[in-house]
């Protein structure tokens, strides 16, 4: 048997950045939550250019307290 799931690079970006601003986190926290020398990672992330890293998943999971589940945005 055969699954194919596809990550939403877009929604989940909107997701994380949605989560950010909820839980009052800025750029600049999650940046030194995760030890990054600059942010250019997490705004791509946030613009749907890229993914976060499984680990990086923990931590924004962590940050937002909620689930990888709740952060990803599967396509359908």
């Amino acid at each position: 048997m055969q699954v194919t799931v596809r990550i939403n690079l877009i929604e989940t970006g909107n997701n994380i950045s949605r989560l950010r601003k909820e839980r009052g986190l800025s750029i600049r926290q999650i940046q030194e939550a995760m030890g990054f020398n600059t942010p250019q990672a997490i705004f791509k992330w946030q613009r749907g250019e890229t993914l976060p890293t499984i680990d990086n998943f923990l931590v924004l999971s962590e940050l937002f307290n909620t689930t990888i589940d709740e952060i990803v945005v599967k396509e359908k």
